[in-house]
């Protein structure tokens, strides 16, 4: 995990000795290159979430010093070594989103979905709810969810826990407090928690439009 950003690179192989893939490459990368060499591991391909910097920075050395192979398109299933992998589309936070399904079990979410909140609705507040419901908390419950950022979840935890989740499953009401937004008259949906200790809003415009952003960003009125 990169100690600003809070972004995380992964290195995800099938044994010892055997195959292996990158899941993005914004955190440092000296850890997974020594444990590439400890367990004598040929990396085949780069497995990218989306394309903003925090998540490709190191591409470029890792494409250099192992000749990987680039996934980025949606729709993609392949076979690697024991590794088998699925690229979901989970467009929202960005238009290029895309989380990746590693052997039926471990899911690498990007930025679509963490540990108790999910990313900016970037892209499209619509796009955004409809991967997280209806793509990756499809998943079967017990799946690992492994973010772009923070700490390891499950499909479990957020469809139980995720306070965005439960406003869409009905459980949990929508909050009416006013706010602004670069100006902008809003009803706060959500005020929640985010993965680096600050807060996520969930804010409905007056033309009935949503979005989810950074809640340092958001004028409370209290």
């Amino acid at each position: 995990m990169h100690p600003g950003w809070l972004s995380n690179a992964y290195l995800v192989a099938d044994r010892p000795g055997g195959t292996a893939v990158f899941v993005d490459s914004g955190a440092p990368l000296e850890p997974l290159l020594r444990a590439v060499e400890a367990n004598e591991l040929t990396p085949t391909h780069l497995l990218v979430t989306h394309g903003h910097a925090d998540h490709t920075i190191g591409n470029e050395t890792l494409w250099r010093r192992f000749g990987l192979e680039l996934i980025e398109r949606v729709g993609d299933r392949f076979q690697t070594g024991e590794l088998s992998i699925e690229t979901l589309a989970t467009p929202g936070h960005s238009a290029d989103s895309r989380s990746f399904l590693i052997n039926g079990s471990a899911c690498f979410s990007g930025d679509t979905l963490f540990a108790g909140t999910v990313g900016g609705s970037g892209s499209s507040f619509a796009d955004l709810r409809r991967s997280i419901m209806e793509v990756l908390l499809a998943l079967p419950r017990e799946t690992r969810v492994l973010p772009g950022h923070s700490e390891e979840t499950s499909v479990d935890e957020e469809w139980e826990g995720n306070p965005f989740v439960r406003i869409w499953r009905g459980l949990d009401s929508e909050g009416d407090e006013r706010c602004r937004l670069a100006g902008r008259e809003a009803q706060l949906v959500l005020w929640a928690r985010d993965y680096d200790g600050g807060f996520k809003a969930w804010l409905r415009f007056d033309d009935g439009s949503d979005q989810i952003v950074g809640g340092s960003r958001v004028e409370r009125r209290r």
